[in-house]
């Protein structure tokens, strides 16, 4: 007869009857995260790389680029907090409800970005007394107002592409409460403007879609949406 601490599945005391029953059950799951291999990292860069495109094409009328990047930046979004990328349809439908609201936010955007371009082209030909400290007082104003502006584009997309006024409130309190956050944003848009300068013109739609995954993994961390005042 067998010692009672052997007991198979028939006893129940035995210090072999836990291992036997989770035997019984079949395999466990592995709770361990899932690895990516490199066919997701390349899946992600093709995705990226289209949303890039897409946006591209949507926002060369220029009232219709706020619209645009509100739509992208919700499918950024959709994609690396909710699993997967928004469909077609879905697009479309914010698009078209973003156009609107957009509009008057792409004419302050290229105005501000027109105005910026100017300063920096005067204060570098030296038509602007102040020589290099002014530049680079000009450049360190322009990625600050870049990293505040990357804060509300990924607040908007948070919102699923509306919500402009909102999400400018919560990128203020973002700005003040996580000033690491906002120099990282800010730091993100300038390498992308360099990167812009420097590689082809096909490349830029490529560009920025990367610019737009980067500026949602810098703002992780941070919780806009609680900053939201109704």
């Amino acid at each position: 007869m067998r010692p009672r601490h052997l007991a198979g599945p028939a006893g129940s005391t035995g210090p072999y009857a836990g291992r036997l029953a989770a035997s019984d059950a079949g395999p466990q799951p592995d709770a361990g995260p899932t690895r990516r291999d490199w066919r997701d990292v390349l899946t992600d860069a093709t995705d990226l790389a289209v949303l890039g495109v897409a946006l591209t094409l949507a926002a060369l009328p220029v009232l219709t680029a706020a619209a645009a990047v509100a739509t992208a930046s919700a499918a950024v979004h959709d994609r690396y907090h909710g699993g997967s990328w928004p469909g077609a349809r879905k697009n479309l439908t914010r698009y078209r409800r973003a156009l609107l609201p957009g509009a008057g936010v792409g004419l302050l955007a290229v105005a501000a970005l027109g105005l910026l371009a100017v300063d920096l082209a005067a204060v570098a030909g030296g038509r602007v007394p102040g020589g290099a400290p002014l530049l680079l007082l000009t450049v360190a104003v322009a990625a600050a107002l870049a990293g505040y502006a990357a804060l509300v584009v990924v607040q908007v997309g948070r919102q699923g592409g509306r919500g402009w006024r909102a999400a400018a409130r919560a990128a203020v309190d973002a700005c003040r409460c996580r000033p690491g956050t906002w120099a990282a944003a800010g730091g993100v848009s300038a390498v992308a403007a360099l990167l812009a300068v420097l590689v082809t013109p096909v490349a830029l739609p490529i560009l920025a879609g990367y610019l737009l995954a980067a500026l949602h993994a810098v703002a992780r961390r941070v919780a806009l949406s609680r900053a939201i005042r109704p």
